[in-house]
């Protein structure tokens, strides 16, 4: 997978990465998963086609 033009900074997923962190613990771990399935959905459908978040979800796979 190669890095698209507009990836984010470091500080911009230092940014993001604090942001979820913050959401995780405010909803709390009963609803942790409902959540980042909701998160998932909702940023799926901001990439406009399945095949990029399949990509994603592949890499975010790797090494666990």
């Amino acid at each position: 997978m190669t890095v698209p033009q507009n990836a984010l900074s470091i500080a911009g997923l230092e940014a993001v990465y604090d942001t979820l962190a913050t959401a995780i613990d405010q909803v709390g771990p009963d609803k942790a998963q409902l959540f980042l399935v909701k998160l998932a959905l909702l940023n799926a459908n901001a990439l406009g086609a399945p095949e990029p978040f399949q990509q994603h979800v592949q890499v975010a796979l790797q090494n666990l």
